[in-house]
């Protein structure tokens, strides 16, 4: 039996913990390891604890959860970031991707999406869905400093069967939809997004989306 997925639980509301730790430690596959109210208890807590997962609030007093997700991810463990936010369009959240969380839910989203999400980011994946993720960018990209007119080589490495699909992924289209779009096997479509990932050194396809918005590959 796999051993279970190990998560950190940081909210400034004791509620909310609870509430999480109920639903998390009511499953057989994962279970809480610690709980923080700030983002500076949370990190204080990585070394001991070493999470596969944070489950990490935006707006919290001492440290927020923008800035302890950057130096989660600059300390280079292997801990994933998974933002909880109470709007979908919040430019918290888009701050806390580029940082490298591995994508963002709703606060009030189900508990088995929730659970789905947690396990998703576990296996190294994000779990950011296609339409927020193009509702997000949309609703901040005018605001990125690098975006439309400033020269950027970033994509210069790709194919343009490569930058197809980067297309497509920034455009929120699933493995499915660009298989269907660009007319090739599912297979090839994820082994595209492998060399993608690799050739853009992205974390995962939310980095890959933040690439193609700021290079201006795709405009809102």
């Amino acid at each position: 039996m796999a051993e279970p997925i190990t998560v950190l639980l940081v909210d400034d509301q004791e509620l909310v913990r609870s509430g999480f730790r109920m639903l998390i430690d009511a499953q057989d596959d994962m279970h809480v390891v610690g709980e923080a109210a700030d983002g500076a208890e949370g990190i204080a807590q990585l070394d001991d604890l070493t999470p596969d997962v944070v489950l990490m609030d935006i707006r919290m007093p001492v440290m927020d959860g923008v800035e302890a997700t950057r130096r989660i991810v600059e300390s280079g463990v292997d801990t994933r970031v998974l933002v909880l936010t109470t709007f979908d369009l919040d430019e918290y959240v888009f701050s806390a991707l580029k940082a490298g969380a591995s994508g963002f839910m709703l606060k009030d989203a189900r508990p088995e999406e929730l659970l789905s999400a947690i396990r998703t980011v576990a296996s190294g994946d994000a779990v950011v869905a296609p339409s927020a993720t193009r509702r997000l960018l949309e609703h901040v990209a005018p605001t990125l400093p690098d975006h439309v007119g400033e020269e950027d080589n970033r994509l210069s490495v790709l194919t343009e069967r490569e930058l197809e699909v980067l297309g497509e992924v920034a455009r929120g289209a699933t493995n499915a939809e660009i298989a269907e779009h660009l007319f090739m096997a599912e297979g090839t479509v994820k082994t595209h997004i492998g060399r993608l990932l690799s050739k853009l050194e992205a974390r995962d396809r939310v980095g890959l989306v933040l690439i193609a918005y700021e290079t201006g590959l795709v405009h809102p």
